[in-house]
């Protein structure tokens, strides 16, 4: 194709304004003559066409909100006539571009404008990255028209050759903005135009695309829906025969929630939500998630006891024999359930059931060793006063929301533990067992126990919130016992909410009468015995709890029993032994072996620890209840050079300040006590505390480290029936310390009959057991001094003492 012409003559045209609508260049469109701008172009075109050969022209340009393009098309008036409406028209051919000028004069009333042909040639022949690009819109524009079926359009489009005239055919495409079509009319040169044309068409077909296929997923979601509606309507017809052919009666599941909510004996405001929630399930659909949430909501809000109380048993006598035949000891907690009880049954005889929204419940923390009873005594404290018993292990609980429960939103939420403890209690006053308050953990999760401090509070428990429910649950008539193993695990503020009660362990009277009236009958039915075949004589179960089992507890006696039994009831079936029989103290090692623990003082004296210079015998609490420590010192050779202070044990800072100040009073009192202590500077001093594994802190050891460096330095013994405990100071006083019951229990368990405490202590002595203050001598001390003469043995002779060094 031969290159175009490109010397072109201005010219001079009436302008044709198109109002948000572009005609490229080999377009034909008719014009309605109805417009003013239009008639008046065409009329003036006409009248100088008159004096001129050819059909008249006009200059086509795009109007956007008022403003003019810069780049027109020249056209030429085809025919001018009836459109297919009636209404009078033109038809206009687009001829080529035209760069707009200066304004001028001419016939008519329209606007005459002066313009310069735009050249739109190209080199011929085509480059070959035209022809690709060619191809591409071809291809392009014919897979588009296929798709809108004008099938007839695409000859004609396989049929043009020019590149600006294939350009200028999108003009004709219904999907290009006005805004578009202007781009293409101002660019000038055709393989840039014909670029633009092929991206814009590209564009379109992929918009297309994804329309198309949305489209699809939207029509077979809806045919899933349609589908999954039939099948449901249909499985309701179903239902609604066979209630008939059963004689149901027929009714929507929302209406049977509205029936049992407002049948329902709900307090007011937890009516209001229920209905609520009612509400929301019927205007839910079938496939809502949140129906099932809603139903499972409903069904949890009407299981729960809203007015169901038990009536407590105001037979003060008689809840008082209970709590004494299940449980021997722990007067601590019987006398304050008795006071519970008492002061209950006044209130209601005076009608002070309620006050302030509130009743009158209790939070107490049971806090002692394993194996006192704790638990079980929850059981014993419910049927005391007639009410129903729930436990809740809390026992490893790490998240918040066992408590209070999770928010209905996540998947699989429940209500917290507390409303499913009185979900299962069947009512609104039960008594709750928070079972080992001390071993709840936090994480990432949150703290639960900073979650129970609102079920723990008496002053607010009354509006309890779970959030799962998210209305308030009045636990204010709740009886709550929890139990720990230490006090210092259980965190301050819980703590400052619930009343204090310890349980410090049982004496051995006490542990022979648990085990006549309570474990021997449990383990005799466990073993298939009867009552009479097997009888334990007192020497026996004084054996079995002081020298097979040492504990403050009594599970390990129990199981000491039931292996006990188990071989008697073995023996007898074997043909070995005739029953009935009694266990004696001397038939225990032949039945269940040697004892584990025998008593220091019934050691051979050469084989017990106190046996030496250096070592006594110190008290000390733990989870476990009391027990008995022993402290060994030692010094270092001075050829080693190893002189200051080591300590061993596993112990903590309180306890290493406090062998540094027995250290430290030694070494400055010397003299005053006969001490050879000057040598000391050059020696290591070396305290160790043997069960190196388990760790040890606090100041109760002073004055037994301060006593066994004393027995070190002098050589005198340390007497084997003295134990001791308190905390020293720098000037020798001793100065009082916690758990003088737990530790007089220990030193009664280990056979020591001596036992050193603070003179500020004596109070204390009240809470210990009459019978065990019958076989302990206790002093009471102020000074240290006082502690070496009660403890150490009198020196052999005059001689100075050899003192012991490390081996």
């Amino acid at each position: 194709m031969a290159a175009e012409s490109t010397a072109f003559t201005p010219l001079t045209l009436p302008v044709l304004p198109l109002d948000d609508e572009v005609v490229l260049p080999g377009m034909v469109v008719p014009l309605d003559l109805n417009d003013t701008d239009v008639r008046a172009a065409v009329e003036a075109a006409q009248a100088a066409a008159r004096s001129k050969p050819g059909k008249p022209r006009v200059l086509l340009v795009p109007r956007i909100d008022g403003t003019y393009a810069s780049t027109g098309v020249l056209g030429t008036v085809e025919q001018v006539g009836r459109l297919a409406d009636g209404d009078p028209g033109a038809l206009i051919r687009g001829l080529g571009r035209v760069k707009i000028g200066a304004g001028t004069t001419g016939p008519g009333a329209a606007l005459w404008v002066e313009g310069t042909r735009v050249d739109e040639s190209v080199p011929d022949p085509l480059p070959g990255h035209v022809t690709e690009l060619v191809k591409e819109y071809k291809a392009l524009a014919t897979a588009w028209l296929r798709k809108r079926g004008a099938w007839q359009v695409v000859d004609r489009v396989q049929a043009i050759d020019g590149v600006s005239a294939l350009a200028d055919n999108s003009g004709y495409s219904p999907f290009l903005t006005t805004e578009q079509k202007v781009g293409l009319l101002e660019t000038a040169d055709p393989v840039a135009r014909l670029k633009l044309a092929t991206q814009q068409l590209r564009d379109h077909l992929a918009e297309q695309d994804v329309a198309e296929s949305i489209a699809k997923d939207v029509q077979a979601g809806v045919d899933k829906q349609q589908r999954e509606f039939l099948l449901r309507r249909q499985l309701e017809a179903v239902r609604k025969e066979l209630r008939e052919l059963d004689g149901e009666s027929d009714g929507e599941e929302s209406d049977d929630y509205r029936a049992r909510v407002e049948a329902a004996e709900l307090p007011e405001k937890v009516r209001e939500a229920a209905l609520k929630e009612v509400d929301k399930l019927e205007r839910s659909s079938d496939q809502s998630p949140e129906g099932s949430w809603i139903r499972t909501w409903l069904d949890t809000v009407l299981e729960l006891p809203w007015n169901e109380r038990t009536e407590d048993q105001y037979d003060i006598q008689g809840a008082k024999a209970i709590l004494d035949a299940e449980h021997s000891g722990l007067e601590d907690v019987k006398e304050r359930i008795t006071e519970y009880l008492a002061v209950r049954k006044r209130r209601t005889d005076r009608g002070l059931g309620v006050i302030g929204g509130r009743r009158g419940g209790a939070v107490l923390a049971l806090v002692g060793p394993p194996g006192v009873g704790k638990t079980s005594l929850g059981e014993s404290v419910a049927h005391a006063m007639g009410r129903k018993f729930v436990r809740v292990a809390l026992g490893g609980v790490r998240d918040e929301a066992e408590i209070r429960g999770h928010r209905r939103t996540y998947v699989g939420a429940l209500p917290g533990r507390i409303v499913r403890a009185i979900k299962e209690a069947g009512s609104m006053n039960p008594v709750v067992l928070l079972d080992e308050i001390d071993k709840v953990g936090s994480d990432f999760r949150g703290d639960p126990a900073a979650a129970l401090l609102e079920v723990l509070d008496p002053a607010q428990n009354h509006t309890f919130r779970d959030h799962y429910l998210e209305v308030e649950l009045d636990l204010s008539d709740v009886v709550f016992l929890a139990t720990a193993n230490v006090l210092e695990a259980i965190p301050e503020a819980l703590l400052d909410r619930m009343e204090l009660v310890r349980l410090d362990g049982y004496t051995e009277d006490e542990k022979v009468v648990i085990t006549r009236d309570h474990l021997l009958p449990r383990q005799l039915e466990r073993a298939g015995l009867d009552a009479g075949e097997v009888t334990l004589d007192e020497s026996a179960l004084r054996k079995l709890s002081g020298e097979y089992t040492r504990e403050a507890g009594v599970r390990n006696l129990e199981r000491s029993i039931a292996r006990l039994l188990r071989k008697v009831a073995a023996q007898h079936e074997l043909g070995e032994r005739e029953l009935p029989f009694t266990v004696r103290d001397e038939d225990l090692r032949g039945l269940i072996g040697r004892p584990h623990h025998v008593p220091e003082s019934a050691q051979d004296p050469a084989e017990r620890r106190t046996a030496v210079p250096g070592v006594a015998t110190g008290l000390a609490v733990t989870g476990a209840g009391g027990d008995v420590l022993y402290v060994e010192a030692s010094l270092a050779d001075p050829e080693t050079g190893a002189a200051g202070l080591t300590l061993t044990g596993q112990l903590g800072d309180v306890m290493k300040e406090s062998a540094q100040i027995a250290l430290s009073f030694l070494r400055s009192h010397g003299a005053e006590l006969e001490l050879p202590v000057a040598g000391l500077k050059d020696r290591g001093v070396h305290i160790h505390f043997p069960a190196g594994a388990v760790p040890k802190d606090g100041p109760s050891a002073g004055i037994t480290m301060t006593t066994a460096l004393a027995s070190l330095l002098s050589g005198r013994l340390v007497r084997t029936d003295v134990a001791m405990t308190g905390e020293v100071s720098l000037t020798g006083r001793v100065l009082p310390i916690g758990g003088v019951k737990q530790k007089l229990l220990a030193a009664h368990r280990a056979g020591v009959t001596t036992v050193v405490i603070p003179k500020r202590n004596e109070p204390d002595l009240d809470d210990v057991p009459a019978e065990v203050l019958e076989r302990l001598d206790v002093h009471t001390v102020t000074d240290v001094r006082q502690v070496l003469e009660l403890a150490l043995s009198p020196a052999t002779n005059g001689a100075a003492p050899e003192v012991p060094v490390a081996a």
